[in-house]
């Protein structure tokens, strides 16, 4: 009888390791699942689509700044031509004459007064007219002191044009006995300064254009001789100057 037949196991060789890993364990983090180098897929989380709003934001600064510069050109020119057209130039004003009607201290050392004032105001514009508008005010103050305020007539001055303006102011000032003493002392000299400041509003006329609401600024300086009631003063220094603001 033949040999039995032997049957043994076939035992297969197993696969040799690869020398490196198919994923980088260290570029991924571990998860609860296992480890990374098990992992065959790594989804990468899409960053969220940026937002356009400052990119809105810069194109309406841009826009406003082109718009501002427009503006500003437009009323450059326009300035330029009025200018080179009308040629405008500043009134002239100037204080002729002061007169004080009252000027007395009362029981109660108040002091009243009251002064008329001649101004010569020359418009020497040749294309420009001047309206004086009502809201004038005009003042006397005696270092610092208030002594009398009053107000222009509404009136319009044409072009090339001089006119006399009569002005009166009146005031009452308290607890005026100091005061007093130095007007006494400050009279004794010949010499005593005197303030007269005026808020002018006006509208000027071009051509049949007229302009929005002017304010001219008055401010004289003035040294008189005396104050004393009844007596017209002799004005040893005048000096005015005149600015405008819109």
């Amino acid at each position: 009888m033949a040999d039995h037949l032997k049957i043994h196991p076939y035992q297969a060789s197993p696969p040799p390791k690869p020398s490196a890993p198919l994923v980088n364990s260290g570029s991924y983090p571990r998860s609860e699942h296992g480890d990374p180098e098990m992992q065959q897929y790594y989804v990468r989380k899409a960053a969220p689509p940026r937002k356009r709003r400052c990119c809105t934001c810069k194109r309406c600064f841009c826009w406003t700044l082109v718009l501002l510069i427009l503006v500003v050109l437009a009323l450059g020119t326009l300035a330029a031509v009025v200018y080179f057209v009308y040629r405008p130039r500043l009134p002239e004003y100037s204080i002729d004459d002061l007169r004080i009607t009252q000027y007395n201290l009362g029981s109660d050392n108040t002091l009243t007064a009251t002064f008329n004032v001649d101004i010569t105001a020359t418009n020497p514009n040749t294309r420009i007219g001047i309206y004086y508008e009502d809201g004038s005010s005009f003042s006397v103050s005696y270092t610092g002191t208030e002594l009398c305020r009053g107000s222009l007539p509404v009136l319009y001055q044409g072009y090339r044009n001089t006119t006399v303006i009569r002005l009166t102011l009146t005031g009452e000032t308290a607890d005026a006995a100091r005061l007093i003493q130095r007007l006494q002392a400050q009279q004794q000299t010949g010499s005593v300064p005197l303030d007269l400041r005026g808020r002018v509003p006006v509208r000027l006329r071009l051509g049949d254009l007229k302009l929005s609401t002017w304010r001219f600024l008055v401010n004289c300086r003035l040294i008189v001789d005396s104050l004393s009631a009844d007596n017209e003063l002799r004005i040893r220094e005048r000096n005015c100057r005149i600015r405008f603001r819109l």
